[in-house]
């Protein structure tokens, strides 16, 4: 039930006491969503969840995965880092033009909530300060943030799995029996072993969710949701010290030194908004702000999907699959499962896919022939439009092509960043429209492995829902559809994380007891949109069985070429140098 009266709304010291707090029906939140590229804010009517205003502010530097700016010397492979300004740029920015967008006064807004894409980390002192911002370290690309999808610490990643296999961990399991190299403790010790002059003056490591919290509220505040799915925190506690010392003998403290802080639930209430914050955002001082949240997570509440069996695919440069379901079950592969990790009382499942939007960008930018772009521009289009069109007139198998969607590494089921793209059956006859056709079936495979993986451990999908920017591609969403042989319900925003953490805002200042109440009142979603087509499903099925046995030959050990390349890839690069 819609709350119309707030009794009082303790903040923290730094900020004035606001009670008897009327929350009348024109009452708004702000979300803000920071993905890969950009940060986007949305103004959202708490009362029924009306999108008011929107605005998006791009990263000046963007991903740092070439050359560190500060240096221009380039990076080493499979390195990607961000800096720390460019997110508060989006506070500056994307938050006072979402408001003069929406039409609103400030004072209208109760509160705010924020969500990233983890796992993305930052290296601060004890006060927040980013190490890169400081002079001693501006050169140092150790003292940057560590982007989600940087992929440097496999090395790491796999000595963890290793020793965690070898001493028969219980936590392994929670994570489908494998720990990413994307994650906190890997990325962690990469810092140690490769810099640790960085390492020692690192008094915290954060999630940037808990960041740009901190930035918000003035205190650091550490969200249950990322410590759960990528700090390998499970049932109170995180690995042992004994642990981390057989893996390092430096590294034995690093949770009691570097991670570890209270725990506070998704939709709680981190803070209140300190005067510096809101002369950043043009709000008002003292107004809620949640604790900070994952850009999947908060979007299954906006897409009303917050019941056992719903899966939620958030689809954009990468896709983020999660589900919450009543039974605990260990899934092979899958990013982990949190007890409330999406809503509270459910167990949380999380999987995903490193590269999908991010394929078909590359494949644009780096394989289309100049004739595909001069069409497109001569008819006005963009070239995914072109080449779904072209590719639309296809029938199933047509192009004679399959492809593996592991341009990026595979997050689920295998987790292993070292495997690459494939595509196999070219020709001297094949055009660019097959092969983007190609990558967009095997994006679709893989979905289908993930689907598959979890109803064969006992977590059925029941329904699939997409959100994110590639949901506006119908020949994409018809060819998962038939693939996945499920119907695809969309959501009903096209900003569901922003909408998703202003949900939570919302929860915080108030306004709703929980997210589930907030998302029957201000969730969205449209059912069936895309339903599979029979021919199709039984054609795709065929054409799935060849994507498995490459999934298997490349990915489960048959053949290591994959591995071989990219060794041969970092010597020559590290010749070069």
């Amino acid at each position: 039930m819609y709350r119309a009266h707030l009794d009082s709304l303790i903040v923290s010291d730094n900020t004035q006491v606001v009670t008897d707090m009327t929350i009348d029906r024109d009452a708004c939140v702000v979300g803000v969503d920071f993905g890969t590229l950009s940060g986007r804010a949305v103004v959202v009517r708490v009362r029924d969840g009306a999108e008011l205003g929107t605005a998006v502010h791009e990263y000046r530097h963007g991903v740092v995965d070439q050359v560190l700016p500060a240096t221009g010397r380039p990076l080493p492979p499979e390195w990607a880092l961000q800096v720390p300004a460019d997110y508060l740029d989006v506070l500056r920015t994307a938050v006072p033009q979402a408001v003069e967008a929406a039409g609103i006064s400030a004072d209208q807004v109760i509160g705010i909530g924020t969500d990233f894409t983890a796992c993305t980390m930052v290296p601060v002192t004890a006060d927040g300060t980013p190490l890169c911002d400081l002079p001693e370290f501006a050169e140092n690309p150790h003292a940057y943030i560590k982007l989600w999808r940087h992929h440097a610490a496999q090395p790491q990643a796999d000595r963890i799995n290793e020793l965690a296999r070898r001493r028969k961990e219980p936590w392994l399991a929670r994570y489908g029996g494998l720990i990413s190299s994307e994650w906190e403790f890997a990325k962690g010790l990469q810092v140690l072993e490769e810099a640790p002059e960085v390492y020692a003056a690192m008094s915290h490591w954060v999630e940037a969710a808990d960041w740009i919290v901190w930035q918000l509220t003035g205190t650091y505040t550490r969200n249950a949701c990322t410590a759960g799915y990528k700090g390998i925190h499970q049932d109170g506690r995180y690995p042992s010290d004994d642990f981390l010392a057989e893996l390092n003998p430096d590294f034995a403290t690093f949770v009691a030194d570097k991670l570890d802080h209270p725990l506070s639930a998704l939709g709680d209430r981190a803070g209140a908004l300190t005067a510096q914050a809101a002369e950043w955002t043009g709000l008002s001082q003292g107004i809620a702000v949640s604790v900070g949240n994952v850009d999947a997570h908060v979007t299954a509440p906006a897409a009303q999907a917050v019941g056992p069996g719903q899966m939620v695919a958030i689809m954009g440069t990468s896709t983020c699959h999660v589900m919450s379901g009543d039974v605990l079950r260990e899934v092979p592969g899958m990013c982990g499962v949190v007890d409330g990790g999406i809503v509270p009382g459910l167990w949380g499942y999380e999987a995903g896919q490193s590269g999908v939007g991010d394929i078909f960008a590359w494949f644009l930018r780096n394989q289309v022939p100049p004739a595909y772009h001069e069409q497109a521009s001569e008819r006005g289009i963009t070239v995914h439009d072109l080449l779904s069109e072209l590719a639309a007139d296809q029938q199933v198998g047509e192009h004679g092509l399959v492809a593996l969607d592991w341009h990026s590494g595979n997050r689920s089921v295998l987790v292993d960043h070292e495997l690459s793209g494939v595509v196999v059956g070219q020709t001297l006859a094949t055009k660019a429209e097959d092969v983007y056709r190609a990558l967009l079936e095997a994006t679709a495979f893989g979905t289908r492995m993930i689907i598959d993986t979890f109803t064969d451990a006992g977590v059925p999908v029941t329904e699939f829902v997409i959100a994110g920017g590639l949901v506006k591609n119908t020949l994409m969403m018809q060819i998962y559809a038939d693939v996945v042989n499920l119907p695809l319900s969309v959501i009903g925003s096209e900003q569901g994380p922003a909408l998703g953490s202003a949900m939570h805002a919302a929860v915080a200042a108030g306004a709703y007891q929980d997210i589930r109440e907030a998302s029957d009142s201000m969730g969205s979603v449209r059912r069936n949109v895309f339903m599979p087509v029979q021919e199709n499903v039984e054609a795709y099925e065929r054409l799935f069985h060849d994507y498995l046995e490459l999934h298997d030959y490349f990915g489960r050990g048959a053949n290591d070429v994959m591995h071989r390349l990219r060794e041969y890839r970092r010597a020559a690069l590290e010749g070069k140098s």
